[in-house]
């Protein structure tokens, strides 16, 4: 019995810009809900092995909340490659200089780790205040639980 899947091409997928507003989210409740939205997975055509994600603006980066006392214990790690090149940045840091780079890696580490990752990490737009560049986008507003 032959079934009649439905396998969008790209020229008929529509895109669709949405703006979140991060302002006392969890960030892991967050970073799900935008990364879902990056891979398209909240719609009825998706295809796995296919960009048919939206974009996502975030605004509000900075105003991000975390549970518990991981406030105090995260870190942010990067290694250069080099013997003594592993730097640790706490979060409080981080939030406080680069508030984007904080939603932006959590969203980047939910994403699937293969080639069509680094495209889905460019439909995201994260800002630290309220302000936007991307009013000629008309993003449709969502809430995020």
């Amino acid at each position: 019995m032959p079934t009649d899947t439905f396998i969008p091409k790209l020229n008929q997928v529509e895109k669709k810009c949405f703006l979140v507003d991060a302002k006392g989210k969890t960030l892991g409740r967050l970073a799900t809900r935008v990364a879902m939205i990056l891979m398209g997975k909240d719609e009825p055509f998706y295809t796995p092995h296919m960009l048919c994600g939206d974009q996502v603006i975030v605004i509000n980066a900075r105003d991000i909340c975390l549970t518990g006392r991981k406030a105090e214990e995260k870190k942010y790690q990067r290694f250069s490659g080099y013997p003594g090149g592993l730097n640790e940045i706490p979060y409080e840091k981080m939030i406080q200089t680069y508030p984007d780079r904080v939603i932006s890696e959590a969203v980047r580490r939910m994403l699937p780790k293969n080639k069509l990752a680094s495209k889905m990490i460019k439909n995201l737009r994260v800002f630290a205040g309220s302000e936007h560049t991307h009013a000629a986008q008309q993003p449709i507003p969502i809430q995020v639980g």
